[in-house]
Formats: structure tokens, C-alpha cells, sequence
């Protein structure tokens, strides 16, 4: 760990030279990707197009641009606390991107990464079947990605972010402003529906904590950086999702749609409740465990302290 060749970084001259450097760096370390890129090269893209201060999207014509001491030295440091400390790269640069937006990024929330990105940039299209709709809940929000996409994409529509955790809804509101929309979402510090009592909404989406106990202890190193209360949720991963499920109902319109994912644990959901018609999205850009219900196909509602 203490052979990181740094070296090759901070000596690099141009772009493209400083990518493959970082990239065979990673290459050869214990680094795990899974928070914004599945692979070294793609994680060295991102790292040194951010020191280069170039755009996230920017092709092979950037390659030979210079880059200058001062930019390859900050690569190289970049370089080592991604290894050394196992930070995620997203928490180390403080921006990440999802549902092609730009994000502020810290530990207050987990980095963005649902698949959900994909229906929020098709309107929630084929499985949302209502009228356009007027209100859309993001239940355990985290950082209010999810909630502020679909404010962003659907610009008729009112967005409520609700989480337990205010330090995740300060960052919440960092990201409502940066994008300009802090007079089409609300902000709320809730245990899922009790600040919404008696409100009904069109589509309520939510990402709540999934991971069960024996994934939460093998997860590598970099996910020890995201908030613990993000994360896990008892043994098989559904402590909050038997929440949502029984509460769900009577917070959906008529003719709602619930979203609402649960990765790894989607086998242990259908095990739970096997009387539920799940139907499991198939992504066309990757990504798994997101299932859609109707508000017909919900099960009837329990009070909220339930």
C-alpha cells in the first residue's frame, strides 16, 4: 500500500498521460468501485477530469491537453486517498453525478447511484399510468437526489423529500438551491409518513435502507464512509420496507405508483410477501432490485406508528 505510484501521476504532462497512470494505479489496487463507476478506467476518468477542471462528459479530443503542475500534483494526492483511505472518490471531490445532474456531494448522504436515474428521465414512463402528475413523495430521501430529479424532469410537479436524518436534508436543501428549485419541493425530518399525515400523492418513491446484515459486514471498505443509518436495516434487509409496504396505501392517490428499491434484497422482499404482484424493472443501463406497485396492488394501511 505504501508503493502507490503517485509519482507517475505528478509527473505527468498532458491528460491522457495522467489517466493512464491513474488508471493503472487503481488497476493494481484493493480499490473497490461502486458509487459512480464499476471499473478503474471509468474512476480515473472521473478523477482526473475533475483536477483538469474539465467537463465530466468530455471525449478522447481532450487526451493531449496540458496539464499543468499544479493540476497532476493534485491528481496524484487525489490518487492516494482514494487507495490509502478507501474514500469514495464522489466524497473526495464533492460532486457527483446522477440522472445526468450534477450533485453536491458529502458523508451527510450516500453518494448517488439508483437506478431509479433511469425512470426519473423517462417521467416514471411506461409504469406511472395516472394523469400528469401533480405530487410525487421521496420517502428516505438521503440527499435528495431522486426527489429533485423528478422536480427537475417534471416541472408541473411538487416534490416532497422526507428522512429522519437532518444532517442528509441540509444537503437536501444545498441541492434544491443549486438547481433552482426550492419553491417546488419541501424538506421534511420525518419517520417515513408522520409529517405527511392525511396527504396523498401521485407517485411516492423511495430507496430506503436495504442491505441485510450479513452484506452490511462484507461490504468493502469505502461504504464505512456513507452514513450507517442509510444502510442497514436488521437482519434481512426489510425492517423499513415492512414499514412502507404496510403504510404505503393510504398516502397514494387512486391511481398512484409506488417505486421503491431494494438491490440485493429483492428475493428476501418477494419471500416476505408473497401475496404482493411485484414487477421488477429491467434497466436497460444496468442496475436491479427496483420493483413498481400500484396503490390497487398495495396492501391496506396501517396507522403510521405501525
Amino acid at each position: 500500500m505504501q508503493n502507490i505510484p503517485t509519482q507517475a501521476v505528478a509527473a505527468a504532462a498532458t491528460v491522457g498521460e495522467a489517466l493512464e497512470a491513474v488508471a493503472a494505479a487503481l488497476e493494481a489496487s484493493p480499490a473497490y468501485y461502486g458509487h459512480g463507476t464499476d471499473n478503474a478506467w471509468d474512476e480515473a476518468v472521473q478523477l482526473v477530469l475533475w483536477c483538469a477542471q474539465l467537463p465530466a462528459d468530455s471525449d478522447d479530443r481532450v487526451l493531449s491537453l496540458p496539464l499543468s503542475s499544479a493540476q497532476a500534483r493534485a491528481a496524484a494526492d487525489l490518487l492516494h486517498r482514494r487507495v490509502t483511505e478507501r474514500v469514495p472518490l464522489p466524497y473526495l471531490t464533492g460532486e457527483a453525478w446522477f440522472a445526468g445532474l450534477r450533485w453536491h456531494c458529502d458523508p451527510r448522504a450516500i453518494i448517488p447511484r439508483s437506478p431509479i436515474a433511469e425512470l426519473l428521465r423517462a417521467g416514471y414512463q411506461p409504469w406511472y399510468r395516472g394523469p400528469a402528475p401533480v405530487r410525487i413523495l421521496d420517502l428516505c430521501c438521503g440527499g435528495g437526489c431522486i426527489g429533485l430529479a423528478s422536480a427537475w424532469y417534471l416541472q408541473d410537479a411538487q416534490v416532497d423529500l422526507l428522512d429522519l436524518d437532518a444532517d442528509a436534508l441540509a444537503l437536501v436543501a444545498v441541492n434544491a438551491r443549486a438547481l433552482g428549485l426550492e419553491q417546488r419541493v419541501r424538506i421534511l425530518q420525518s419517520d417515513l409518513f408522520h409529517a405527511v399525515a392525511g396527504e396523498r400523492y401521485d407517485i411516492i418513491v423511495t430507496n430506503p435502507p436495504y442491505v441485510d446484515a450479513s452484506d452490511l459486514s462484507e461490504m468493502p471498505a469505502e461504504y464505512a464512509h456513507e452514513p450507517a443509518l442509510a444502510l442497514g436495516s436488521g437482519e434481512d434487509g426489510l425492517d423499513v420496507t415492512r414499514r412502507i409496504l404496510m403504510q404505503a396505501k393510504a398516502h397514494l392517490q387512486p391511481h398512484g405508483l409506488l417505486v421503491l428499491e431494494v438491490g440485493n434484497s429483492w428475493e428476501a422482499l418477494e419471500a416476505a410477501f408473497p401475496q404482493l404482484p411485484f414487477t421488477w424493472i429491467e434497466f436497460e443501463h444496468g442496475g436491479h432490485g427496483v420493483c413498481v406497485l400500484s396503490a390497487a396492488e398495495l396492501p391496506e394501511s396501517r396507522p403510521s406508528a405501525a
